[in-house]
């Protein structure tokens, strides 16, 4: 098979190719991006003789479904909106099945902080959205959206946990990627770079949908914040949560819910720390005045804080997962729980970001390749990944190191 990685010399787009190169069956490992020097980079990182290099604009849509002909599946890894909504018009356009690793539901666009996202005039954002599902349909193709680590793995695993209950209640996703714990001393807001930046803290600021009592509602992200003891694989730590974007598919895909949020993971102390940045006026996109020049707060905050957040010599991360599915089998209230918890892997290169996210992907990828989904048009994971795919899915993770354990406790 051969394969498109978008982003491919960026960090989640290299762990992907990274791990397709070093499958027998994938003969080619095609790196797309704008500098063809960053992309040798990678291609050197990666090792061996199937990766192949193009540099390419997402903007040039006629190019870029020329460049998809002949190619079996493709990996967008982009972190912005703008670019993974042209790159997946461009894939679908071209007839290519594809992995988006964005958090975004390429249905049901987000309204919030568009990012340069750019709709078709005349057309409402819904609209917009609900065109690319219909040529996904029409073109007889799946576009996986949202295959990572949230949304992803958590789609994937409380997507099971709903189908094993007769009749499902509730669900919650609490996920994150954190520095490990001696790091997470040294830096400001107990947090560290992993992924897009800029991204993270609009996640931090818009508006999300969750379900309460039935119905499908709007709350601040950095809500309901919860502290958790994780107890699984040997850990003991205290962490703490809150509402953000991760699962922005679920409300729509599992419509018969009476509770659903998505919750970002981080060590205590930093949804505090967030709550006061905002608060100060910090996270705002509005420009303010100072002597003379317009500044945008958060533009600033994030060139301050990036050097500080940066991995240090020797410093690694975290990638941890707690659902909890509620509702009802053979008569009994039961909860169906899944864990994870990851680490890096030094000796490869490889953050466990990058393992939690772009692994799942390249998984997916070759599923796609295969023909192994037969759902066609936009298609979460919790639907993709299902039946006997779902063993297999979670087979294949595990012989990368990545364990997910399932818990079932009956509750009265």
């Amino acid at each position: 098979m051969r394969i498109l990685v978008f982003g491919g010399s960026g960090k989640i787009g290299r762990a992907a190719a990274w791990d397709l190169a070093r499958d027998p069956e994938v003969r080619e490992v095609a790196l797309v991006g704008r500098h063809l020097d960053a992309l040798g980079q990678a291609r050197s990182w990666i090792g061996g003789k199937k990766v192949t290099l193009h540099a390419a604009e997402a903007d040039n849509r006629d190019a870029m479904r020329r460049l998809m002909e002949g190619y079996d599946a493709g990996v967008l890894a982009l972190p912005d909106r703008r670019s993974s909504y042209r790159l997946a018009e461009s894939a679908i356009g071209a007839g290519l099945p594809a992995v988006d690793v964005l958090e975004e539901y390429h249905r049901r666009p987000d309204a919030y902080e568009v990012e340069g996202l750019e709709v078709p005039p005349g057309m409402s954002i819904e609209a917009y959205g609900e065109r690319l599902h219909e040529e996904a349909r029409a073109q007889g193709i799946p576009f996986l959206d949202g295959l990572g680590l949230a949304p992803g793995l958590t789609n994937v695993v409380l997507g099971q946990a709903l189908r094993e209950l007769d009749e499902p209640e509730m669900a919650v996703a609490r996920v994150g990627g954190i520095p490990a714990k001696d790091a997470a001393a040294r830096h400001p807001l107990r947090y560290m770079i992993t992924w897009a930046f800029e991204h993270v803290l609009r996640e931090y600021m818009i508006q999300v949908g969750v379900v309460r009592d039935g119905r499908l509602v709007e709350v601040e992200a950095g809500s309901d914040r919860e502290r958790f003891r994780f107890r699984r694989f040997g850990r003991d730590e205290e962490l703490e949560c809150a509402v953000t974007p991760g699962m922005p598919s679920f409300p729509y895909t599992r419509p018969g819910l009476r509770e659903f949020s998505e919750k970002t993971v981080r060590w205590p102390g930093h949804w505090q720390a967030v709550e006061t940045l905002k608060e100060c006026g910090l996270l705002s996109l509005e420009p303010v005045a100072v002597d003379g020049c317009a500044v945008v707060p958060r533009r600033f905050l994030s060139k301050l804080l990036t050097p500080r957040l940066q991995p240090g010599p020797g410093e690694t991360d975290v990638c941890v997962m707690y659902t909890t599915a509620v509702g009802r089998k053979d008569g009994r209230r039961v909860a169906v729980e899944h864990f994870l918890w990851d680490e890096a892997d030094p000796a490869e290169g490889l953050s466990a970001m990058m393992r939690t996210t772009a692994f799942p992907a390249a998984i997916g990828a070759r599923l796609l390749a295969r023909r192994q989904i037969e759902e066609t048009g936009i298609v979460a994971p919790e639907d993709a990944i299902t039946g006997p795919l779902y063993p297999k899915f979670l087979a294949e993770l595990e012989r990368r190191g990545i364990r997910i354990e399932q818990v079932t406790t009956h509750l009265d």
